[in-house]
């Protein structure tokens, strides 16, 4: 499937997780990369996570640098402090100890000295079990919202492509069907150029010479292969089984180096038009299928 490589993905999602009101927010972004590449940044209380999250971004995404955001932010406070009695009668039996050593020369410590001691007062403890439940159900509906739209991306990709192809495949034609007239030119310049030598050469040596020159002008071969790209590149672009970026890079490989052949041997001034118009068209290909998972 043409799937594209960049795409964004937003989802927020409030409730009441773990006794305590709370935003969580998803936000990730993918960009091209050459392998799949997964990047989590997590809250700390959820730094537990980041295995899941790897294994769920990766069940999803075939290649690209992923960055998945989470925030997590509680919308309210119950303003419920506990006090841990416990903490306060082991200073208690402390102090009473002090006294017994120091008599009057130690003060009793106030009600708002001993609230200030650590560990003392604490916040409420909020089960993190039921955060991360969320945290990773709203991840899929994140994760839904980005494999959309690197299918729609992708679908405008392919569009793009399909239509330079199709005017790559409609100068491919055009040389095809010009070599003949275009191998005749070649031959009748090379015998008027021969006519002009001041001595005669050996009828045999000329011809052998006439068939080495034009063998070296010949891209029959070039343009063979070049439609045979074309024709891969139409088939890639509608697979719908695997990823295809990397293989539709490998054919545009192909198709420059063809387009470079054809421009090299081209000794006929429509041939070398069609030929640069060929590598302009195959670049612009190119720079669409960097973005192709």
């Amino acid at each position: 499937m043409t799937r594209s490589m960049t795409a964004f993905a937003r989802r927020e999602a409030h409730g009441d997780w773990g006794g305590q009101p709370a935003r969580l927010t998803w936000e990730l972004r993918a960009v091209n990369h050459r392998y799949l590449d997964i990047h989590p940044r997590l809250p700390e209380e959820l730094r537990s996570l980041e295995p899941a999250v790897r294994e769920r971004v990766a069940a999803r995404v075939g290649r690209g640098r992923v960055e998945c955001h989470l925030r997590y932010t509680p919308t309210q406070t119950t303003g419920a402090l506990e006090v841990d009695w416990q903490r306060i009668e082991e200073i208690r039996s402390i102090a009473a100890a002090i006294r017994e050593q120091l008599g009057d020369e130690v003060r009793p410590a106030s009600t708002t000295e001993i609230l200030r001691l650590p560990g003392v007062l604490r916040e409420p403890e909020t089960a993190v079990e039921p955060v991360q439940t969320a945290a990773l159900e709203l991840l899929e509906t994140a994760l839904d919202e980005l494999s959309a739209t690197r299918v729609a991306e992708g679908a405008r990709l392919r569009s793009h492509i399909e239509k330079r192809a199709a005017t790559a495949r409609e100068i491919a034609t055009r040389l095809v069907a010009a070599r003949p007239e275009v191998n005749a030119t070649i031959r009748r310049r090379l015998e008027a150029r021969l006519e002009e030598l001041p001595s005669p050469a050996e009828t045999g040596r000329l011809e052998q010479e006439l068939v080495y020159i034009a063998q070296r002008m010949d891209i029959d071969e070039e343009l063979e292969r070049l439609v045979a790209h074309l024709d891969e590149l139409a088939e890639r672009l509608h697979d719908e089984e695997e990823p295809v970026g990397r293989r539709l890079d490998f054919l545009m490989q192909e198709l420059n180096r063809e387009a470079n052949t054809i421009a090299s041997k081209a000794s006929h001034g429509d041939t070398s038009r069609d030929a640069l118009e060929l590598k302009v068209l195959i670049e612009q290909m190119r720079e669409q299928v960097q973005n192709v998972e």
